[in-house]
């Protein structure tokens, strides 16, 4: 049921999203007639072809992502081919980025051309099982082929500001239907926003569901997403910088590690720096505390608000 409501949920809000679109150029063509939507269509498409095309080589580069053997990283292989193989997906190429920031992330275009990387600074963070729940979150990404959904969605609030900022050069006889047309963009353009965020939270909670599904501990990935905000909280704030173009594809929210921390600390009770089995199994009787804040910085945020994310891990146990 709870997987049902997630696709549910990620479906709506895609729906939603076209719709906006579909209104905005409902509004143009009874103020331009055909043509305008005609080029704001074609502009969709080689946006989109573009992502498509490019979008792998772009996260290579920033990223710094070598590809390794099986003999280069035979455990990172045998944990990737387990993972994929429960997930009944074909084996995706496997790759470490020369990052020192703590984190993993999977991209391509299909569930054909999959890649999952990890960071060298995850390597040195993570215990094994904690890595594998890691792999299986990013491995569920593949699977679902949430990729190409966020490649698709993350093209409607660009169009809205295309549609927008053409509208602050139109012609003057026009001021007042350009005018209308201007103010509904840019609506569509805050809410389109809104909305990718919105669908990029639910497919993390989506994944993190996928993990534990394809074999991963739910205490395990509980203390793996812990180790991550506590992690990347360390790094140097110009290192975070280089790498925030694509922390839609990271595991947290790399931005905000630094706030999380005060609010998960009502999570490790012992103090010792991991969740265990016993202190995941007591949250899910235990209400959570969140501040206003961090409530309103994860409706502007790519990944839920991780104490959320860790309840909603303890009532999988």
């Amino acid at each position: 049921m709870r997987k049902f409501m997630l696709t549910l949920r990620l479906w709506l809000a895609t729906i939603i999203l076209f719709g906006i679109l579909y209104a905005i150029i409902g509004i143009i063509s009874t103020y331009f007639g055909l043509s305008s939507p005609l080029f704001f269509a074609i502009l969709a498409v080689v946006v989109v072809l573009g992502q498509y095309l490019l979008g792998p080589k772009m996260v290579e580069a920033v990223m710094h992502v070598h590809y390794v053997s099986p003999e280069e990283a035979p455990q990172l292989h045998a944990m990737v081919e387990e993972l994929a193989m429960n997930a009944n997906i074909p084996q995706p190429k496997v790759g470490i980025a020369e990052v020192n920031l703590p984190n993993a992330f999977a991209f391509g275009r299909s569930k054909r051309d999959g890649r999952v990387c990890v960071t060298r600074g995850i390597l040195n963070l993570l215990d094994e099982e904690e890595l594998k729940a890691v792999l299986g979150h990013e491995i569920s990404h593949i699977r679902h082929q949430d990729m190409a959904v966020m490649t698709l969605i993350s093209v409607v609030p660009l169009i809205c500001y295309y549609i927008f900022i053409s509208t602050l050069f139109s012609d003057g006889d026009s001021d007042s239907g350009a005018g209308i047309i201007g103010l509904v963009a840019l609506a569509g353009y805050i809410l389109g926003n809104l909305l990718v965020l919105f669908i990029s939270r639910v497919r993390e909670y989506y994944a993190d569901e996928g993990s534990v599904e394809i074999g991963a501990k739910p205490h395990k990935l509980a203390s793996a997403l812990y180790k991550l905000v506590y992690g990347t909280a360390t790094i140097d704030k110009d290192q975070i910088k280089q790498v925030e173009g694509v922390k839609a594809f990271f595991v947290n929210d790399i931005s905000d590690a630094r706030n999380e921390i005060s609010n998960l600390q009502q999570l490790d009770h012992n103090l010792d720096g991991v969740i265990s089995q016993e202190e995941l199994t007591q949250l899910r009787d235990t209400p959570i505390r969140i501040g206003t804040g961090s409530k309103i910085m994860e409706v502007l945020s790519t990944h839920p608000n991780m104490v959320k994310r860790i309840k909603r891990l303890s009532e999988m146990g």
